[in-house]
Order: C-alpha cells, then structure tokens, then sequence
C-alpha cells in the first residue's frame, strides 16, 4: 500500500531538509527554436527561421535541478571545460538553487547538446562532447571532494550518460562510502553492464538499457524482467526500478516484481523525464519511504514533464497539484497551516484552478453553514475556509465562546467533501490572509454587503469578485446555544 499523503507532507515541508549529493556528467541543452516554411535550394533540408535560442542544464545538472524545484537541498558534481558554457552551466545551477561543484578540465569542452526545434518538433540535434578518460588527477580531485561531501547528504544519485566521470574505480568508491554511511544510492546507467554499479541500493534502467544489458529483446517484457531479478540478486541491489515509459515504472526483487501504471498525458517531449523519476526516488528513499510509494510519486512526476517542451524540471507546486488530484486527502491532510496553504494555493494556481475563500467562526456547524459552503464551491474549483482561532473568537463573542476548540472546529470542516482546506487566523479579521493568498472569489453570507466585507476592495483590486450568498433563514450559532440552554433548564 502507498502513502502518498506523505509524500505531499514531504513535498510541502522541504522533504526533511534532505540533501541529495549528485554525481555524473552535467552538459548544458541549448535549443533554436523557430520555424519551417520552406526547403532549402542548396540541399533537400529544411530551412529554420530561427526566432530565439535558450539554454538549460542537462545530463546529471538536470536531475539536480529537479531536485531543487522540488524543494530539496541539492549538489552536483561532474566535469567541465574551461569555457563559456561552463559559465553559463555554472549561473543556471546557481540561480536554481543548486550547489554546483564543477571541476574543470583542459582541453576538453563542456559537454552540451544543441537541439534545433520548428514548433514542437525536433528537427536536428549537435553534440559537442569528448568522451575520453580524463587525466589522473582530475578522477583523485573528484573523489576527494565527494568524499569530502557524501557523510553530509541523506541519498546519493550516480547520474551516468557515459562522457567519461563516473568510470568503474569512482563508482566503486562512492557506492561503498555512502552505503557503509546507510545512504541510499541510486544510479541512472549508460553501461552496457550494470555489474560496474555493484551493491547500489537500486539501478533505473529503461527498458532499452535493460534490454542491452541482458541481451534480450525488449519486445519480452517478461523474459527481461527474469534476467533484471538475477541481477539484483547477483550485484546486490536491493531492487531494480524499470522505466517503461507509457507501461509505467516496474520494481525488480528477487523472487518478486511489482508494476505501477504510468499516468495518462499528452505527450510532447521525454526529454529529462529519467531525470525526474529518479530524482523523485531519491528524495523519496531519502525519507525512508517504501519502494512502491516512491515509484507511485515519480510516475505522477514523470507525467507532468513529458507534457512539455525541452528539458524542464518539475516544479513542486505543479507535483502537489497533481498529487492533490490523485489523492483522497484526509480531513487532518486539509487543515494547514498558513506557510503549507500558501503552498497549496501555489500548486492550484500552477493547473490553472479557481481559489474561493470564506471565513467565520463555525462554532457548532449547523445547516447554514453548510449551504454557504456548498454554494461557495460552486463558485470555483477549490474552497478554503479560513477560521477564528479560539482567542479570536473570544474577543468577538465574549468570554463564553467558543463551544468547540479551534481544532475541533477545523477537523470538522475539513471533513466536508466541498472543502479543500481550512486554516486557522488568530486575528480579529482575515484581511492578512486573504492579501497573503490572493483568492480570485471572496464569499460571504448576505447579512452582509460589499462594502462591509473584509478584503472585498484588496480582492477587486487584483481582478477578483466578491459573492454574497443568502443565508438559511432561521439558523445560527446564536440560537443553537440558546435553544441548548433552554433544554438544559427542563
């Protein structure tokens, strides 16, 4: 069974401060992006007029760019030259939030790919690469500062596109360092031979390396899979994670193998999309949760990249929204605090979705209630209910009130289907709130009006509407307290 209300708790809540070391051959993409209308006249070629270029980490730099969209500490170790790019691959990594460590090498360049595109499709791509061992020296600088850096990290990722950093000797360092430490380790493999990556917690070939490796056709899915189970047993994995692309993502044991479903998009590019499952493992593994939670979460990450253009991390408020689809969220999975709403809020805003807010007491929840709630989420696709905290609530109501403790009154709402989460605001009114989240509808009930709505002029200023809903005539807190006391006499 997964648990992947735990893995939105990670997401939102920076994965433990988990920092994720990874080690391989950063390269810089660089893209032309333009547009076809004719053959050339000096060769049958189509002619590209090229409107704008762009450039983006790839290779081992894109999986730590993952990892740092997704909220997570992330370093990066490989090679470069001494050249432009590596400047360019240098600032990228800086500005994203990664901690690159780029040891440069003479003369050799930086790796990079130049794609030219006309719309969405991919017409040419240049390599630019040396793929030769480097000089002694450079492989002892590498291994010192990974030794230097691995007791510091919680999981480990080898990202090898085989241009030349992680040869058989730094594999067999690393592997063995972090696993001695109990650092999961994790490699994304170029080798024909997965024996190079003995004893790493998991390999995640795709069914075509896999394929290679074991000498058999990818068409036997079955047979190969056999083959994969031999491996784990025989270089000492723990398990083999298989991208299958549309089929999903199958996890290889001895004697056992488990397939989860891809999740259903359209897609426009896989490139990068290995990069982010296994960077998704990583973080997940890292935080010690099970195989099959972890493989769930990067199959729904996987989904989100491929509908894109180019090698494009995921971002973490679009993997929370996607999560929060997949997800039957829980009562206590809704009731947040103000930093993780407005980190679901994000997430929402990142698929395009309509944020309602309302807010009140909602001591003792009665019919009332219930009918606002109800047509407030009829007015856009996620509600959020902001409640009094109970200090709040007694500057408002006397010394009496509340009846019900604000977590009590919060875990009540949020087990209402309407409701996609309640937070709860110790001042006397919500207008911080609603500034800090911005809602695109701010509902109230129509014992009020518009100019007597707290933060209707803030939510009309960036574009947003206030709704006054009517209210069920003959209920109310008020009279559900005095109704109570009058039975208790009797």
């Amino acid at each position: 069974m997964t648990d992947l209300h735990r893995v939105m708790e990670l997401l939102e809540n920076g994965w433990d401060n988990g920092h994720v070391l990874v080690i391989g051959d950063v390269m810089l993409d660089k893209y032309v992006w333009g547009s076809v209308e004719r053959i050339s006249p000096e060769a049958p070629v189509p002619v590209v007029h090229a409107s704008h270029l762009t450039h983006h980490p790839g290779g081992a730099a894109n999986v730590a760019m993952n990892l740092a969209a997704l909220g997570a500490k992330a370093t990066v170790v490989g090679f470069v030259g001494e050249d432009e790019d590596a400047k360019l691959l240098h600032a990228e990594l800086l500005a994203a939030g990664v901690n690159p460590v780029l040891i440069p090498v003479p003369d050799f360049p930086t790796t990079s790919k130049l794609r030219v595109l006309s719309g969405h499709q991919q017409m040419l791509r240049l390599d630019f690469e040396k793929r030769k061992d480097r000089p002694e020296e450079i492989y002892e600088e590498l291994i010192r500062q990974i030794r230097e850096m691995v007791c510091d990290c919680s999981a480990v990722i080898l990202s090898d596109y085989a241009k030349g950093v992680l040869n058989d000797r730094v594999c067999g360092i690393v592997i063995n360092d972090a696993r001695t430490l109990g650092i999961p380790v994790l490699v994304d493999p170029k080798s024909r031979s997965l024996a190079k990556y003995r004893n790493a917690t998991t390999v995640c070939p795709n069914l075509q390396e896999l394929s290679l490796a074991a000498g058999h056709s990818s068409a036997d899915m079955e047979k190969l899979f056999d083959v994969g189970e031999q491996y784990v047993e025989e270089y000492g994995f723990e398990f083999l994670t298989v991208t299958l692309g549309e089929k999903g993502i199958a996890v290889l044991r001895k004697g056992g193998r488990t397939r989860a479903p891809a999740v259903a998009r359209q897609v426009f590019d896989v490139s990068g999309a290995g990069d982010t499952v296994i960077a998704v493992l990583a973080l997940c593994l890292s935080c010690k949760l099970e195989i099959e939670t972890a493989v769930e979460a990067a199959n729904v990450a996987a989904g989100i990249v491929v509908s894109k253009v180019g090698t494009v991390p995921v971002d973490r408020n679009e993997l929370i929204g996607a999560l929060t689809e997949d997800v039957c969220l829980h009562a206590q999975d809704k009731v947040l605090a103000r930093s993780q709403l407005r980190r679901r809020v994000s997430s929402w805003r990142a698929l395009g979705q309509r944020i309602v807010f309302t807010n009140g007491c909602y001591d003792l929840l009665h019919i009332g209630h219930i009918s606002l709630l109800e047509r407030a989420r009829q007015h856009g696709d996620r509600l959020i209910v902001a409640i009094n905290g109970d200090e709040s609530v007694r500057r408002l109501k006397g010394a009496g009130r509340p009846i019900i403790s604000e977590h009590e009154r919060a875990r009540v709402l949020a087990a209402l289907s309407v409701v996609d989460a309640v937070v709860v605001f110790d001042e006397s009114t919500p207008l911080n709130l609603i500034r800090e989240l911005r809602p695109d509808v701010l509902v109230k009930g129509g014992d009020y009006t518009e100019e007597t709505v707290v933060g209707a002029e803030d939510v009309r200023s960036w574009g947003g509407r206030v709704c006054l809903i009517p209210l069920v005539e003959g209920f109310s807190t008020s009279k559900l307290i005095a109704k109570a006391s009058v039975s208790s006499v009797f």
